[in-house]
């Protein structure tokens, strides 16, 4: 199977895929801390939603363009309270990098986009 070479450090590819990982990692330490039951929940659907999603996605596009390689390492969880900020945040971070030039616009890589960004 071919290895997909992201093109830099900025690869959007890389870059989305990282901000969603480490996503299911953030809410899950929110739904941890949150004394909200309602929150706790909607935490929980997402960090295991997503996860689902996410893979989805990076499967789809290692079947089309190769294995993924270059993982970034480095984790920092944001200072966002409360959460809800950090998915707004989240959301338009992956609008920007669908927008970046090297991100995929194949059409059933973009609709699994749009069904993380709608989820």
């Amino acid at each position: 199977m071919a290895t997909y070479t992201a093109k830099s450090n900025n690869d959007p590819v890389m870059m989305f895929t990282m901000a969603l990982l480490h996503s299911v990692t953030t809410t899950h330490i929110c739904h941890w801390k949150t004394e909200s039951y309602s929150q706790h929940i909607a935490l929980a659907e997402y960090y295991d939603g997503v996860s689902d999603l996410l893979d989805s996605f990076v499967e789809a596009f290692q079947g089309k363009y190769g294995v993924l390689t270059k993982f970034t390492s480095g984790y920092e969880p944001p200072n966002s309270e409360p959460p809800v900020l950090y998915l707004i945040e989240l959301r338009n971070m992956v609008e920007s990098f669908r927008a970046m030039t090297n991100f995929p616009t194949d059409t059933e890589l973009q609709n699994l986009v749009d069904e993380i960004v709608s989820f």
